[in-house]
């Protein structure tokens, strides 16, 4: 069972919750997907015992072969590649590594490198698998990361077969609000649990929490 613990609003206790609940259920696996912020380790204070770097492909442009043609920039919806007379502009921290621009290429000039976004740390605190990432300080495209830290669990993820936990409840903390990296944090959960407060912002975005939840027709409570 995979239950995600979620906020619209930061700083409603939601990580509290999610660690608590943890630690009261004993053998579960642990993905804080605030990969921003990620700030559970501090209190249930496991062990790292794997460290890697989580990178996206990025595209490199070989100007040899290159006849700026202009495919490259006209299929990028993100602006990440430009076409200015004879010269390819690239701009990485938009990319976000689909690959459509070396897919499309007529003079195949176009070949894909790795460009890091952070952490991926894998780790035990007691009975607790944990896993967790960390972005790179100033860098945008949290999803990816996200993805990487839900890949680590079977009970999300049963084809990986480097999936470290074989514990039957995996629990997510996901990160406030209610953008793509939360959307992609509560992919794929049996239940999410929102924890908000009593306040007039803490109930404008439960509500904006609500409705997302209610889109993604996943099952929640309050």
């Amino acid at each position: 069972m995979v239950i995600a613990v979620a906020s619209g609003k930061g700083g409603t206790g939601k990580t509290t919750i999610a660690i608590n609940l943890a630690l009261s259920l004993g053998n579960v696996h642990f993905l804080d997907c605030d990969v921003e912020e990620p700030n559970a380790h501090i209190f249930l204070k496991p062990e790292i015992t794997h460290t890697e770097w989580v990178n996206i492909p990025v595209p490199k442009v070989n100007e040899d072969r290159c006849t700026y043609c202009g495919k490259c920039a006209e299929v990028c919806v993100y602006n990440a590649i430009a076409v200015i007379k004879e010269k390819v502009l690239l701009f990485s921290e938009l990319c976000h590594g689909c690959g459509g621009c070396s897919l499309l290429c007529p003079e195949d000039a176009i070949e894909e490198i790795n460009r890091p976004i952070g952490i991926l740390e894998k780790g035990k605190a007691n009975s607790i698998l944990f896993t967790h990432g960390k972005l790179n300080l100033g860098e945008a495209l949290a999803v990816p990361l996200v993805r990487a830290v839900k890949r680590a669990s079977p009970e999300i993820n049963p084809n990986n077969n480097q999936a470290i936990s074989n514990n039957q409840v995996t629990i997510i903390d996901v990160p406030p609000g209610t953008s793509c990296p939360v959307i992609e944090s509560v992919k794929k959960s049996d239940f999410c649990l929102l924890v908000t407060e009593p306040t007039p912002f803490g109930l404008n975005d439960l509500i904006l929490a609500v409705e997302t939840l209610k889109k993604l027709r996943i099952p929640f409570g309050v």
